[in-house]
C-alpha cells in the first residue's frame, strides 16, 4: 500500500531529524573497525567454551553437578568470546574522538522540537 503525500513528507521529515540528531545511530562511525587482537582472543574463547560444553556433556554420567557447572562456564566463555570478537577496537588515529569537541545540540528558538510538534498535532486531533 503506497503512502500518501502527507505521510511521505512526514516520513521524510522524521528521517531528516533522525539524521541530524542521531547520526551515529543511522550511520555507525566509519572509524569503528574490528580489532584483530579481539577477534583472535574471541575465537579462542569460543573454542575453549565449546570444549567446556562438550566436556560437560561427557561428564554427565560421572557427576551431574560438575557437568552442569562445566557446561555453564563453557557457554559463558563462548558468549564472552563472541562479544569480544565483534567489539570494535580502540581508535588510534590522531583525528579520532579524543581530538573532537562535544557537539552542542542545535535548537531553534522560533519553533519547538520535532517531537513537540508531533505531540501538538496529536493533541489537536484528539480534541477534534
Amino acid at each position: 500500500m503506497p503512502l500518501s503525500e502527507q505521510e511521505q513528507r512526514l516520513l521524510d521529515e522524521m528521517e531528516r531529524q533522525l539524521m541530524h540528531n542521531d547520526a551515529d545511530v543511522v550511520h555507525p562511525g566509519a572509524n569503528r573497525t574490528l580489532s584483530y587482537r579481539n577477534l583472535l582472543i574471541g575465537a579462542l574463547l569460543v573454542l575453549f567454551g565449546l570444549a567446556g560444553v562438550i566436556a560437560g556433556i561427557a561428564l554427565w554420567n560421572v557427576a551431574v553437578t560438575v557437568s552442569v557447572i562445566v557446561g555453564v562456564v563453557g557457554f559463558g566463555a563462548m558468549l564472552g568470546g563472541v562479544i569480544l570478537a565483534v567489539a570494535p577496537g580502540k581508535s588510534t588515529s590522531p583525528g579520532s574522538e579524543a581530538g573532537r569537541e562535544p557537539r552542542a545540540p542545535r535548537s531553534s528558538p522560533s519553533d519547538g522540537s520535532f517531537m513537540d510538534k508531533m505531540n501538538d498535532r496529536w493533541d489537536r486531533r484528539q480534541q477534534g
